[in-house]
């Protein structure tokens, strides 16, 4: 009887081993997000991190995410409180539409808005007619501004993204560069997560009242934070998304995903559960230091922040690239502000780069005693120190 009651106890011990070691496997089994779109990624939007891809360099087509860039270079105008007139060129652009009028006046910050809610093709052409001079310089803007922020597999023929144009592409990382390049911005950020905006409309006794076509934004994902919508019969669903749960801000795109919605959700649910934020280098003084010029005399003005899955912390390493001390810097005020840069690695791969500062000390400030002053006021007074 004992032997049978050992036996049982042996049993269920390795029944809740087995079942522990089977949660904590599907856990990593399923860890990876399973999307519907042919192409996808999830970045983090502070470090830049790709957290998970899916084809995300090939070039495709992006329909009306386009308008993420349209949007950027009307913010970054300075000329959002300025009245645009509509142009019969805009307000007869094709498909999704605002229902513009040729001549009316509105403002480009209600136009910017229009654009991002509800994807109006009359306001993308409207904007880029005002920012640009017109559409071709616009469009020159919109490459320029591509080149910038380094999308080296994008080239923007339109503001809007309709099918008219075979050169109009992007990927699914160059998109998401651009969303985490647009986010920093306050004013963009804060119209591509608005639920409704309320425009003026001179030519009815109502207001415009745009609702927000992102449904994350609006219904299906509290953490939701912005955005961008689009479809094409070509390029099919495209969606941009970005969210934040405890102070973790992630990116997500996807080109041609029929269930783009769940996709998102799904990749948001992946990074935040899976990736945190860890310092892994911390503004101040630098104290391991081995070389003998620098040891206590360099510091890093920002912490160094990564996105990591646990356990990832043994794969950082830190390696500093300093300038070779010259003869000249024996005294230290000829030392440059900058004299090298503290390299993070995430296993082989360069993950951040920080320069680092030389702390000079300050020169005394000579203090001027009662007699100084005195004497110096009364020879002024008399003109003795007084040029010719």
């Amino acid at each position: 009887m004992i032997v049978g009651m050992k036996k049982t106890k042996f049993y269920i011990y390795y029944m809740l081993v087995f079942t522990l070691l089977f949660v904590m496997v599907s856990k990593e089994v399923q860890a990876a997000p399973s999307v519907s779109a042919h192409r996808a990624i999830l970045m983090d939007g502070e470090t830049g991190r790709i957290l998970y891809e899916k084809d995300a360099h090939s070039r495709s087509r992006i329909a009306s995410i386009t308008k993420i860039m349209t949007a950027v270079l009307a913010v970054e105008s300075g000329r959002m409180d300025e009245e645009v007139t509509v142009s019969e060129n805009a307000s007869g652009t094709e498909g999704s539409s605002l229902y513009l009028k040729a001549g009316e006046k509105i403002k480009l910050e209600d136009l910017v808005y229009g654009l991002m809610l509800r994807s109006g093709n009359d306001s993308a052409v409207a904007i880029a007619e005002f920012v640009g001079g017109s559409l071709e310089g616009f469009v020159h803007l919109m490459n320029q501004k591509a080149a910038e922020i380094g999308m080296k597999d994008s080239h923007f023929s339109n503001p809007h993204g309709l099918d008219d144009h075979e050169d109009h592409y992007s990927t699914a990382y160059d998109m998401a560069l651009l969303t985490k390049y647009a986010m920093e911005n306050d004013l963009y950020k804060k119209i591509a997560g608005t639920k409704v905006h309320t425009a003026p409309n001179p030519e009815e006794k109502w207001d415009r009242k745009w609702k927000n076509k992102n449904r994350l934004v609006t219904e299906l994902y509290k953490y939701s934070t912005g955005g961008k919508t689009g479809y094409t019969k070509l390029a099919k669903r495209t969606l941009v998304s970005t969210a934040s749960k405890d102070g973790e801000n992630l990116i997500a795109v996807t080109l041609n995903a029929p269930d783009d919605w769940n996709d998102h959700i799904g990749m948001f649910e992946y990074g935040f559960e899976q990736f945190d934020y860890k310092i892994v280098l911390e503004k101040g003084d630098i104290a391991k230091f081995d070389d003998d010029f620098y040891k206590g005399k360099v510091f890093v003005k920002r912490d160094a922040i990564l996105s990591l899955q646990s356990g990832e912390e043994d794969s950082v390493r830190i390696e500093y690239k300093m300038l070779k001390p010259k003869k000249e810097w024996k005294e230290y005020r000829n030392v440059p502000e900058v004299v090298g840069k503290a390299v993070i690695y995430l296993g082989n791969e360069e993950a951040e780069a920080l320069p680092v500062y030389f702390k000079k000390e300050k020169e005394p400030v000579k203090e001027k005693s009662w007699w100084n002053f005195w004497s110096y006021s009364i020879e002024t007074f008399l003109g003795v120190n007084q040029n010719g």
